[in-house]
């Protein structure tokens, strides 16, 4: 398969449909989850489908260990390759990598301030004009909304569009029935998407809680594969 035709019967366009024809340039999207049901790997499938149409990508990891994003890009772009039998495929990968930058902090010892500032000088100083950024694992959970609306007013300025995954930063935090911790309900009103994973028998349901301003939740015709780790049609 070319990449175009790639790009075109990508799942990541019934997502796009879901919610309105995407996020959009200063959008806050969140994918939320307890851990370990598949956060990073949704974002890293929608970075790469970015790539995929050239677009400008930061992956901003808030993990100690930056190698495992790495990882996951690579995993990633091969299953990808394979299930679609993508021509060229190294070729492909060569070339998009060229529009993905990785950058980490420790949210515990950089501000939002500081965190924005690096971003600002990337895209303004280091000439690397990003479309979307995704912060990795956020501890959005235990902000206020006066970091958030900090966030989106960077990415009104910037014209770029903002996703984040996040899951509880405690143990005993209940979730609903679509997967978002309940003490993410503080901030819902800053985001303008929000999207819950939650495993769903043999593979993860993926639900829009929040659709730009909508609060109807509507379970989208896509899943998250276990054993691929792909977003996917049901």
């Amino acid at each position: 398969m070319v990449r175009e035709e790639l790009i075109k019967r990508s799942p990541l366009r019934i997502l796009e449909k879901s919610i309105h024809g995407g996020l959009g340039k200063g959008k806050l999207g969140v994918i939320a989850s307890r851990q370990g049901i598949g956060k990073t790997a949704c974002l890293v499938h929608m970075a790469t489908d970015k790539l995929f149409k050239n677009e400008q990508v930061i992956h901003v990891s808030f993990s100690r260990n930056v190698g495992h994003v790495i990882s996951w890009y690579e995993d990633i772009f091969k299953e990808i390759s394979k299930k679609r039998d993508l021509e060229d495929a190294m070729d492909v990968h060569d070339e998009v990598i060229k529009h993905r930058v990785i950058m980490n902090f420790s949210q515990d010892n950089a501000s939002v301030e500081q965190i924005l500032s690096s971003l600002k000088a990337m895209i303004n100083d280091g000439g690397f004009k990003a479309d979307t950024v995704f912060f990795d694992g956020y501890k959005m959970t235990t902000v206020d909304g006066v970091d958030l609306d900090k966030i989106k007013a960077f990415a009104a300025e910037m014209n770029i569009e903002i996703w984040f995954s996040v899951s509880p930063v405690l143990k005993d935090v209940d979730v609903d029935q679509y997967g978002v911790p309940e003490t993410l309900s503080k901030v819902l009103d800053k985001l303008d998407v929000l999207i819950g994973l939650k495993y769903v028998e043999d593979h993860v349901q993926m639900t829009v809680v929040r659709d730009h301003g909508s609060l109807e939740p509507h379970k989208m015709a896509l899943k998250l594969d276990p054993k691929t780790m792909l977003i996917s049609e049901e």
